[in-house]
């Protein structure tokens, strides 16, 4: 007989502590109580066919069915996961003490004393040696290693039981014998953990078999523990047999840890999977408010871009209105839009590098960077659709006043052309006497200086229509037909005076008499005439300015004009007195006039009707330029309340952006505490929106006043929206940076006093206030932390680690976020795929496969062959879990979510249906492999 007493009894060096002396002193000359001993027969084989049925056996006699220690090397296998030395071939009894010693070898290995146990007194079938055998084996295997609150093996066990039973009544565990009698403490257990099977109030304590029977058929029916005892066996003893009662409970510890393992693994993965739905949902939304935003920018941009010219300024104008409708409705949502993508693209990060996710990558096209170049390529069509609108509706009013111009004075050479043709056709000089001939002569000089007047007046005609034509005027074509219909008559009128005034020449030398009144008349009112014609025409002439300099400039001309009317009265004067004077030589010598003179066509009534008129226009146009200098200084008024409202404006946003880069560097007290800061703060800055709506008022009657140039400030609209709007941005994401700044403390468990450290090392070696470090300000900042990163080859390598991670693009600099987020990854432990992968393989519970062997011993004594055929266990964890464990142990969506995406088991040991977690665990983490 091996002697494991003394084998056993030598102090172990670096090994596990001696294994419960007290529970493991059998003594063998003692003989057990035959209840006690009943008990632990039940107990004991229900307990070794618990698990042996894992490998499709059992026992039926505890003592005989382990003596040829085949059975017993199976049992250890099973509950130990375990392979034991190769059992010998042969029935022999030398063979089976060699097997029960490989057996007892193998528990001697696991740190159990086995005192007074030898492999032959169990080939022998000793009872009592068998019995205390397997509670060696239950005490090792089922208890030593129940742990509770730094108790261990039995008393670990007895206050587990003390803890889950102590709400109930009539139930007070104070040993593993008495406390257990009336079954109360079994059903305790079974309803502190499934409520659904018992219902305790019904139980009463004066009925202990009831009490035992419920407890262990539910046990056996719902937990898969099989039934040990009998109640009739526990109530008919004085006091039961402590260790078949403690291996019974054993069974429940162990029934109800597992399913506290499943609940807790379960947690990890709906933990881990409503993060993942949650940033998965995260990204449908941006990419949906990227693509919106896209597209909006698409329609827009060619709206902007569209240069189709219009052909009047109240039609450019309603052009005008509709940009100004867009600039206030339609683009500030979407600037809300911009700002919001880039916040949510922010958090979205951070959620995933806090959760160990892969960094999200939109689809191409719908980076932040594109949608940024996408809007910058908006305000470039924008600025520049604004300024055309400007300069059309500048080169349209200045068609419209050349067109009206044009018109004007074509209107008045049309009406001094007409009949010219037929008078200078007619031939009434062949008829007429010498004095009418000589008359006929001196009026056809007239004409041609009257002619030659109004050769200025065609040049302007013509001048006029070709700045029409080079302005791209709509009409063009009309214009440009008149003008030549005036052009081609204006030669016509030169060729037919140079005729008929070569006709009357041939005929001049037979007139002699000539009227010198008449002709002086002719002579001074033909030009006269013009003259009142030309200021006829400048008084009623069109202006347009913009400046109060030349209004003031027409008002010096009108006054310099105005001063020269003395002279133009006396010369009307002088003219009208030669008329009078014919008519008194006339009258005096009793000459009849009836032709009028023969010199002119000009009348003294005419003159004076011209006269008259134009002193009329004078103070019209008095009234006129006063009323224009009066509108230009009420534009200059509004010019200065616009630089006024400008400077204002603009220095506000100046000195708030200049606050805001202030409080990102120096913000103080509990994140919660600056973000809250921060956001009054930004309240702050909205409450002043009333001022830039107050600016944009004035911004838009300048527009209306055709305001186009302001030499009180150098702020224009477009600059001072584009500040304002860069001032919202700003302190959004300056509050962005400090909502994940939260997100990073919550998940990865970093203190206020933390943060505050890093901070204030940030800021202490951010010397420029830059709002992030240099990489030798970030190795002094190291350094200050405790991190060896001094100039030699460990520290640079040291250091060049940690800044790729930090900087990964390799910009040279790093932020307070990537300062963050790596002392965080330093300071704290996430979820890895590692543990959710541990999870899944609790859920799914050990699946062991078993494979069968045969062993052949041939008998050399005996010359005949014996086969012998036995199961012998090899464990293989599967990496794969069923659709129905999902279902059991997960909420509906969450286990629909997993069994969607994981893909089908291809292992050869799996069963139909069975899901590979392994690959969906690894593809969660972004990781290839593990």
């Amino acid at each position: 007989m091996v002697d494991y007493h003394a084998a056993n009894n030598q102090p172990s060096s670096g090994g596990p502590p001696t294994y419960m002396e007290q529970e493991n002193d059998w003594d063998r000359d003692l003989l057990l109580d035959p209840a006690w001993e009943k008990q632990q027969r039940k107990t004991f084989t229900a307990w070794c066919n618990s698990h042996l049925r894992k490998a499709g056996t059992q026992i039926e006699n505890i003592e005989e069915d382990f003596r040829d220690g085949l059975k017993l090397m199976l049992l250890l296998e099973v509950i130990s996961g375990e392979r034991l030395q190769k059992p010998e071939r042969g029935k022999m009894r030398v063979h089976k003490i060699n097997n029960v010693n490989k057996a007892l070898d193998f528990i001697a290995s696991k740190g159990v004393k086995l005192v007074s146990i030898g492999a032959e007194e169990i080939v022998d079938g000793n009872a009592k040696m068998t019995l205390g055998m397997i509670w060696t084996i239950i005490l090792r295997f089922a208890i030593q290693d129940i742990s509770v609150e730094e108790t261990s093996a039995k008393e670990g066990l007895l206050l587990w039981c003390q803890r889950k039973t102590a709400p109930y009544k009539n139930v007070n565990v104070q040993n593993f014998h008495i406390s257990w009698k009336d079954g109360l403490a079994f059903n305790a257990l079974i309803h502190r953990h499934r409520p659904d099977l018992i219902d305790y109030d019904s139980l009463r304590k004066d009925d202990p078999v009831t009490n035992l029977n419920n407890a262990f058929e539910v046990a056996e029916k719902h937990l898969d523990i099989p039934k040990m005892l009998d109640a009739e066996d526990i109530v008919g003893t004085l006091r039961p047999d402590e260790k078949a009662i403690m291996t019974y409970v054993s069974c429940f510890y162990h029934a109800f840890s597992g399913a506290q393992k499943a609940e807790t693994a379960a947690n990890r993965i709906c933990k881990v999977l409503a993060v993942n739905q949650e940033n998965e949902q995260m990204m449908e939304d941006y990419e949906k408010l990227a693509s919106d935003l896209l597209e909006w920018i698409r329609r827009t941009i060619p709206w902007l871009q569209n240069r189709e010219r219009e052909k009047t300024v109240s039609e450019m104008q309603a052009k005008q209105e509709d940009f100004r409708d867009y600039r206030r409705v339609h683009k500030p949502p979407k600037v809300q839009e911009k700002c919001q993508l880039e916040i949510s693209f922010n958090t979205l990060q951070t959620k995933l590098r806090l959760s160990n996710r892969p960094a999200f990558m939109p689809n191409e096209g719908r980076m932040v960077s594109d949608i940024n170049g996408a809007w910058h390529s908006l305000e470039g069509a924008e600025k520049g659709y604004e300024e055309w609108i400007l300069s059309e509706i500048r080169r349209l009013e200045k068609l419209e006043h050349l067109a009206e111009k044009f018109h004007q004075k074509a209107a008045i050479h049309e009406g001094w052309t007409d009949g010219k043709e037929a008078m200078l056709t007619k031939k009434d000089y062949a008829t007429s006497t010498l004095s009418e001939v000589k008359a006929l002569l001196r009026k056809h000089e007239a004409f041609e200086s009257d002619l030659a007047a109004h050769q200025d007046r065609v040049e302007q005609i013509a001048a006029i229509a070709q700045e029409l034509n080079d302005l791209d005027y709509y009409d063009s074509a009309s214009v440009n037909t008149r003008c030549q219909v005036i052009c081609d008559q204006w030669g016509t009128l030169g060729a037919l005076t140079q005729n008929r005034k070569e006709s009357l020449e041939r005929t001049e030398k037979q007139l002699e008499m000539i009227d010198q009144l008449y002709l002086e008349y002719a002579k001074r009112a033909a030009p006269f005439n013009n003259w009142m014609e030309g200021a006829t025409e400048d008084l009623q002439d069109m202006f347009i300015v913009h400046k109060i300099q030349e209004i003031e400039g027409l008002i010096a001309a009108h006054e310099q004009f105005k001063s020269t009317l003395g002279e133009a009265q006396k010369e009307l004067e002088a003219i009208q007195e030669i008329h009078t004077e014919v008519k008194r030589i006339a009258d005096s010598n009793g000459i009849e006039l009836t032709g009028g003179n023969p010199y002119t066509t000009i009348t003294p009534d005419s003159i004076d009707s011209k006269w008259v008129k134009a002193m009329e226009l004078v103070p019209q146009r008095d009234r006129a330029l006063q009323g224009e200098l009066h509108k230009q200084n009420s534009n200059d008024e509004l010019r200065k309340k616009f630089a006024d409202k400008a400077n204002e404006v603009g220095a506000y946003s100046k000195a708030k952006m200049e606050e805001i880069g202030a409080k990102a560097i120096e913000m103080h007290g509990t994140l919660e505490k600056q973000l809250e800061d921060l956001k009054t703060y930004q309240e702050s800055i909205i409450s002043y929106t009333p001022e830039i709506n107050t600016l944009e008022s004035i911004h838009q009657e300048i527009q209306e006043a055709l305001i186009f140039d302001n030499p009180y400030t150098s702020y224009t609209m477009e600059h001072l929206r584009v500040g304002w709007e860069q001032l919202l941005t700003t302190i959004a994401r300056t509050i962005n940076e400090v909502e994940n700044q939260i997100l990073t403390r919550d998940a990865k468990g970093i203190s206020q006093e933390q943060l505050i450290e890093y901070r204030a090392s940030f800021n202490h070696f951010d010397k420029d206030h830059s709002g992030a470090l240099k990489a030798e300000e970030f190795k002094a900042c190291l350094i200050s932390l405790g991190y060896d990163v001094e100039n030699d080859k460990q520290g640079d390598a040291e250091f060049a680690r940690i800044m790729g991670i930090v900087d990964p693009n390799n910009s040279g600099a790093v932020t307070f976020q990537a300062f963050i987020d790596f002392m965080s990854k330093e300071t704290t432990d996430t979820d890895t795929a590692d543990q959710v992968i541990a999870s899944f393989k609790i859920l799914a519970g050990d699946k062991v496969r078993f494979s069968l062997h045969t062993l052949e011993w041939k008998c050399n004594e005996h010359l005949n062959s014996i086969h012998l055929t036995f199961l012998s266990c090899f464990p293989s964890t599967q990496n794969f879990i069923t659709a129905d464990e999902l279902r059991r142990e997960l909420p509906p969506d969450q286990a629909e979510y997993c069994i969607a995406r994981m893909a089908p088991y291809s292992g050869p040991d799996g069963v139909p249906g069975a899901l590979d977690y392994m690959s969906f665990s690894t593809a969660l983490y972004g990781e290839s492999d593990l």
